[in-house]
């Protein structure tokens, strides 16, 4: 009699879990959409800020980017962004405030490009 019962409500059980699997929408991951076009805002070479003069970064909607006449796809990989072409790969690191941060070692040592997204207000046409 006892294993009825117990029989029964692991029979119960396991519908209701069927039941709250079918019904309970399953949750995406979400993806960060990180296109658009990119101004350089600051440089710091050795520690040093310098004023950004760097051609603009361009991450479109279909995964390639374009800077400096560079062209290649990108994967945004956790806080990275990994851009790639057929030669080379780097990452560059998503900050908060539409920022990305691209660094690297070059002729006059440690480099840091500090690039910023321009975002669009509702309601008004001009960038901010």
């Amino acid at each position: 009699m006892t294993f009825c019962r117990g029989g029964l409500s692991v029979y119960r059980c396991l519908v209701l879990a069927a039941f709250l699997f079918i019904a309970i929408p399953s949750s995406h991951a979400q993806t960060v959409d990180v296109s658009g076009r990119y101004q350089c805002a600051e440089v710091k070479i050795n520690g040093k800020v310098i004023p950004c003069t760097a051609a603009p970064l361009i991450l479109k909607n279909d995964g390639r980017f374009e800077l400096r006449g560079w062209e290649g796809s990108y994967l945004v990989n956790g806080e990275w962004v990994e851009l790639t072409d057929s030669l080379l790969k780097t990452r560059v690191k998503i900050e908060p405030g539409h920022k990305i941060v691209l660094r690297y070692y070059g002729k006059h040592g440690l480099v840091q490009m500090t690039y910023e997204r321009r975002v669009a207000e509702l309601g008004k046409t001009a960038l901010s």
